[in-house]
């Protein structure tokens, strides 16, 4: 009897060769690259250039900033995405489509209209900074717009998976006596929590390294509103290439810890509520 291809598609020495050099080319050689300039300091040098107070503060903002704006983008995607996926309303799909508004904008557009809208005579600043609220030009300002830009991956992390939780499963919670608290926190939270991790990973990830919405709306204050790639930029403009690229590595590396961090999480989650 003939040897059987069970292979779905043939080519898969191409394809993983393919994969391979995308991988070496757009991804590892520029991660190596990096690590390589940044090793032409010498330790001292690397430690003074990377551990600064105003480094320091700039880490500080930009990991809790960008932690904040995950956790809300969770709270605000189940929201979205359950909406989207449970209800049947006017404009529905113009609605959906507004969700990936973030990605098709440019993030400096986005900044541009944040610090226009929340600014003291912008259409929403009059109202709010009476009231003490200084959305603009302050932290509040970085986390709303890092909210903006990693908004989407929750609610595209989340729909697939709510779509495969079916409403009877729901119905026969509630005709067993649970309340809808025990229907969420039992029925629909444990199939949901992978997909809420991931989402608040690449959400994560992505207030991580932006740049472009938050040059326009933070002020870029050492010590109060400066991020880490803001901070890389200014070494940049100082020609000190080595030391932008030092502190490059440090955000790389915090960056790494916390993805590693999460996607162990996500594996014990998908053990736990499988």
């Amino acid at each position: 009897m003939n040897d059987v291809n069970r292979r779905v598609l043939p080519g898969f020495r191409l394809s993983l060769g393919y994969t391979l050099a995308y991988l070496g080319l757009l991804v590892m050689v520029p991660l190596v690259a990096c690590f390589l300039k940044a090793a032409t300091l010498p330790f001292d040098r690397f430690w003074a250039a990377v551990s600064t107070e105003r480094a320091v503060a700039a880490y500080e903002l930009t990991v809790g900033a960008s932690l904040v704006s995950a956790a809300i983008n969770v709270v605000l995607g189940v929201l979205v995405a359950w909406v989207l996926v449970r209800y049947e309303f006017p404009l529905k799909r113009l609605v959906d489509s507004l969700v990936d508004l973030p990605f098709a904008l440019p993030t400096a557009v986005a900044g541009l209209v944040y610090s226009s809208l929340y600014v003291q005579s912008g259409w929403l600043g009059r109202f709010l900074v009476p009231l003490g609220i200084q959305a603009a030009y302050s932290r509040l300002a970085i986390v709303l717009v890092l909210v903006f830009v990693g908004f989407p991956f929750v609610v595209r992390t989340l729909e697939p998976v709510l779509e495969r939780i079916d409403a009877d499963v729901e119905e026969a919670a509630a005709c067993l006596g649970a309340t809808r608290l025990q229907t969420v926190t039992r029925v629909i939270f444990p199939s949901l929590y992978p997909a809420l991790v991931t989402g608040f990973a690449l959400s994560f990830a992505r207030a991580l390294g932006e740049y472009g919405s938050v040059v326009f709306v933070s002020g870029n204050m050492p010590f109060k509103t400066e991020i880490a790639p803001v901070l890389i930029v200014a070494r940049l403009e100082e020609f000190a290439y080595a030391e932008a690229t030092a502190i490059a590595v440090v955000l790389l590396l915090i960056s790494f810890a916390v993805l590693v961090a999460v996607n162990l999480l996500e594996r014990w989650s998908k053990r736990v509520y499988a």
